[in-house]
């Protein structure tokens, strides 16, 4: 090709090297967006940083419920749960338990789940429910420990929404109770149905076929 066709070509593919070059801009990395904190013109006293307009309402961020979303008021543990207690409650939180807790504390809550039994080696055995720590131990604080975690368990926050803790907290009250009954405590009509079918097994100790790997102790070697 010779040179002035050269030019010719150049002449007209600059039109088109400039269109695309339109194309290429700094709005990436300078957008037009107000920063925190920074100043800015456009609003009379000068910050970017402004008021919501009265009367307006926070979508899902408030959480001015301490005791419901904490398990505590003023840094002590609640001792009822904020939850209606009825069998839909209980239900739930047994549904729940099970998906959460069950693989290591068990279905029962003696720390003994599967994972307990026949997963890795655990510094610390799972929480034995039945334990007088634990059945001494506020609602409030079940709640924590599945909100936060403890020792080797962490947080489960992520995974169970707060009213499903609670839950989990009223499920794990009922097996302590359910674990803890005395024959008085059963009205008249049901205590002769239990008799016809034996003494029931002593309080807190783990039913026939259910082991508790935390050999009994209240705190050494026991998670929370």
């Amino acid at each position: 090709m010779r040179a002035p066709d050269r030019r010719y070509v150049a002449a007209a593919l600059a039109p088109l090297a400039l269109l695309a070059l339109t194309g290429c801009h700094v709005d990436m990395w300078r957008q037009p967006k107000l920063i925190a904190e920074h100043e800015n013109a456009f609003f009379k006293d000068g910050s970017a940083s402004q008021l919501p307009p009265p009367g307006t309402i926070a979508r899902g961020a408030l959480r001015e419920n301490e005791a419901f979303y904490t398990g505590a008021v003023q840094g002590n543990l609640i001792e009822e749960p904020p939850v209606p207690i009825n069998r839909e409650t209980i239900e739930r939180g047994r549904k729940q338990f099970g998906i959460h807790c069950a693989p290591c504390h068990g279905s029962l809550g003696y720390g003994n789940g599967m994972i307990a039994q026949r997963g890795l080696a655990m510094r610390r055995t799972p929480g034995n429910y039945h334990t007088d720590r634990l059945r001494e131990m506020p609602i409030g604080y079940f709640y924590d420990v599945i909100t936060n975690g403890a020792g080797v368990m962490f947080s489960a926050a992520a995974r169970v929404e707060p009213e499903d803790r609670w839950k989990i907290a009223v499920y794990i009250r009922v097996l302590q109770l359910s674990q803890h009954a005395k024959l008085s405590d059963v009205p008249a009509a049901e205590r002769e149905k239990l008799g016809a079918h034996g003494a029931p097994p002593e309080a807190g100790s783990p039913p026939a076929g259910q082991t508790d790997l935390s050999g009994g102790s209240d705190r050494r070697g026991e998670q929370r």
